[in-house]
């Protein structure tokens, strides 16, 4: 590893050379202070295998609701924004939990249907982590 990080340090060096020469275009002058900024983020996967190379994982986990969002049509106001934005927070976590977000659904909304429109008085029941054991009792 030692060698890969010996190799980024000379190519630090080398951008510092760039940096002081006056003949740099303004766009790669603006490439290479960034670099040379976020070098300790840009090269921390080589030190810390466990850390990927890229964050196509975060990227594939908001896809979804980005694609909603100029699909949907339904968020022309703010608190649809807002709606949205928290729906999709509480079916990432449901999945996180391993919790079926159209089962989770439609029980609340049983809930609510049975206290005649209104949340359900124990709300515990619905937090996550309650379900989750729940789920897991019930397997």
């Amino acid at each position: 590893m030692d060698g890969v990080r010996g190799r980024g340090g000379e190519k630090n060096h080398r951008w510092w050379l760039q940096l002081a020469g006056e003949t740099l275009e303004p766009a790669a002058r603006k490439a290479l202070e960034s670099m040379k900024n976020h070098w300790d983020g840009l090269s921390i996967f080589v030190d810390n295998p466990d850390i990927p190379m890229d964050n196509n994982k975060a990227e594939r986990g908001i896809r979804n609701p980005v694609i909603g969002r100029k699909n949907y049509y339904g968020s022309g106001a703010v608190w649809s924004g807002m709606l949205s934005m928290m729906l999709f927070s509480l079916f990432q976590t449901l999945e996180m939990n391993h919790i079926d977000p159209h089962a989770f659904l439609l029980s609340y909304l049983e809930a609510c249907a049975r206290n005649k429109g209104h949340p359900p008085q124990n709300i515990d029941d619905f937090v996550p982590w309650q379900v989750y054991t729940a789920n897991e009792e019930a397997a």
